[in-house]
């Protein structure tokens, strides 16, 4: 879970801290990061909103020699990454610190369900993409992370404010790719087919020409 700057330090949930724990969120955790970069296409690749570069630090050990970034927002999780090696800078997905046409893939795992203006990221993302250049795009079902928590006996977790602002739905996200100039390649549920019993959905899309 990302660090919410609106707690106080002992009421935040980091996401190493989670990880370090191990068991069947952190195996369910691998299995989505497992099928999510499976999708990621090119060798220049950027990470927005990496939080604490767990899923970073994941392609970047599977493939050293691409350009890889880490963009954030939060002075924490950029001093977390640095921490740990990891290739990361400032940036927020309103504003990207690169050129037009100029990157293969972005991922946006677990990102747009903060955001009150998400037209306008996937507006920046697809200017920074090269022609054909791929979304890799990842939201959870809040509902069912909170029902998994609860029988988990996750209560802390269960109640914690994430700081979502809106809940997801495949068709919505959908749309909203389609209106920003995307063209979908492949969609999932994860782990189970029927969204409302899964945990998050999957997106996978490309930047389609300025004339279609």
């Amino acid at each position: 879970m990302p660090v919410d700057t609106n707690l106080e330090k002992e009421g935040m949930i980091y996401q190493r801290e989670q990880y370090a724990k191990g068991g069947l969120g952190v195996r369910y955790w691998d299995y989505r990061d497992k099928v999510a970069l499976g999708h990621v296409a090119g060798n220049r690749i950027v990470d927005i909103g990496c939080g604490e570069g767990i899923t970073l630090e994941k392609l970047v050990t599977l493939n050293p020699d691409w350009q890889i970034v880490g963009i954030d927002s939060e002075q924490e999780n950029i001093e977390i990454c640095q921490k740990h090696g990891l290739p990361i800078q400032y940036g927020t997905v309103f504003d990207l610190p690169f050129k037009d046409n100029t990157i293969d893939c972005v991922l946006f795992f677990e990102v747009i369900e903060h955001l009150d203006e998400p037209g306008k990221a996937l507006a920046e993302i697809r200017r920074v993409l090269k022609p054909s250049g791929r979304l890799v795009l990842i939201f959870p079902n809040d509902r069912m992370f909170m029902i998994s928590r609860l029988l988990t006996g996750m209560f802390r977790e269960a109640f914690y404010d994430a700081g979502h602002v809106m809940q997801w739905t495949p068709s919505k996200i959908r749309k909203a790719l389609k209106a920003a100039g995307f063209s979908p390649v492949a969609q999932r549920n994860l782990p189970f087919l029927f969204w409302p019993i899964s945990l998050h959905h999957l997106s996978v899309a490309e930047k389609r020409p300025d004339n279609r």
